[in-house]
């Protein structure tokens, strides 16, 4: 009886997601440098599905681009009720994270530039660019209720806002070929999505089946599907009456513990799958290292917090609710853990450069350490300080 009490509190508790996702990326490093790393990468490798539908990828695939467009739902929907009824439904609120990571993008980029310009690593300037949202809430779950619920949805916002403005570089700049035709098409199921929240209709089921279709189109246009998923959630109805649940509630009530404890391990043991060799050490003292490493850490937090600043100086944003400038310090370098779509950029800046992208893999792994850790404990100690006052 007591193991299964015991088992039910750590289910419920914020930062047991957290503690799992840090033990399963040491788990897929361990494994990735063992005699297993082999075949843990066939099996990653592995092709599945429905060739007929042209849905056959490796499972490495279905796990970044299909799991996570229901943890990107699952995001989209705790938002969109923080736009209709919490800490961001007033515009001072709900701007921060927009001008937040405009300067989390643009400060990074620039720095890596002032280091690549004019260098074969040149074209992985959007490489320091993204944060890993998955990565980046569970840290800050970590701290449970020491840190308060505003800075926590302040992150989600800004990351949201951020893997947007990274999927659109993708799909600009790194995108190879475009497919107007199913693209055209997701434009048309987000269309119907938002038809039927206008009819009021409330069965979740007429927004799942639509959903899985605008997967489909996205995936197969070029761009990251994942933003299926934050699409699908604002199109949920709900409401900002604490009397009545709705539909956008209990699909967020639903998704909790399968985000948290299935896909969001899964997730790690799936993209910390880095087998380390002695080249990617070299590279983190070279021009590519230093230009990740220092676009993350460095241009993160400055970019975040010096946006953050100008917007609060023009009265256009305010802080998050009960927050200090000391806690946006920190969330500015867990922003910095760049870690999966930092990963999947470099893939694509270094193509055919297998060397570099092994050098920026490492880079990436460091680096989102760095800010994993110096973003955990100013968070920690901050909060503290503030509960003394």
């Amino acid at each position: 009886m007591r193991l299964s009490q015991y088992f039910k509190k750590f289910f419920q508790s914020n930062q047991s997601s957290g503690i799992l996702l840090i033990f399963c990326v040491s788990l897929a490093l361990i494994i990735a440098n063992s005699p297993l790393g082999s075949s843990f990468q066939q099996f990653l490798d592995f092709q599945i599905g429905f060739e007929d539908l042209h849905l056959k990828y490796p499972v490495s695939i279905w796990i970044n681009d299909g799991l996570m467009a229901i943890f990107f739902l699952l995001v989209g929907l705790e938002i969109k009720r923080e736009l209709v009824e919490g800490e961001l439904s007033s515009f001072k609120n709900a701007s921060l994270p927009i001008f937040a990571a405009i300067g989390g993008m643009l400060v990074p980029a620039l720095i890596f530039v002032a280091f690549n310009s004019g260098t074969d690593y040149s074209n992985g300037w959007g490489i320091p660019m993204a944060t890993d949202i998955a990565f980046s809430l569970a840290i800050i779950s970590m701290l449970g209720k020491r840190v308060p619920a505003s800075l926590k949805i302040f992150l989600a916002a800004l990351a949201i806002v951020d893997d947007l403005g990274a999927i659109l570089v993708i799909a600009i700049f790194y995108t190879e070929q475009i497919h107007w035709m199913y693209l055209l098409l997701s434009f048309g199921i987000v269309a119907i999505l938002f038809a039927l929240n206008f009819l009021k209709v409330t069965k979740l089921i007429y927004y799942i089946i639509p959903g899985i279709f605008l997967w489909y189109f996205l995936h197969h246009s070029g761009i990251h599907a994942t933003i299926a998923g934050v699409l699908v959630a604002f199109s949920i109805p709900t409401n900002a009456s604490n009397t009545k649940i709705s539909p956008l509630e209990k699909m967020e009530h639903s998704l909790h513990f399968p985000v948290n404890f299935l896909i969001m391990p899964i997730f790690a043991l799936t993209n910390t799958n880095i087998a380390f060799n002695s080249s990617m050490i070299d590279g983190l003292f070279n021009s590519l290292g230093l230009g990740i490493i220092g676009g993350l850490v460095l241009g993160k937090l400055i970019g975040i917090n010096l946006f953050s600043l100008i917007a609060i100086k023009l009265k256009i944003s305010s802080l998050p609710q009960r927050s200090s400038w000391n806690q946006m310090i920190g969330v500015g370098l867990l922003a910095g853990i760049g870690f999966t779509m930092s990963i999947f950029i470099a893939l694509l800046s270094f193509k055919h450069e297998i060397a570099f992208q092994d050098e920026a893999k490492f880079a990436i792994l460091i680096a989102s350490v760095i800010a994993a850790v110096s973003g955990y404990m100013i968070l920690n100690f901050s909060s503290k300080k503030m509960k003394k006052l």
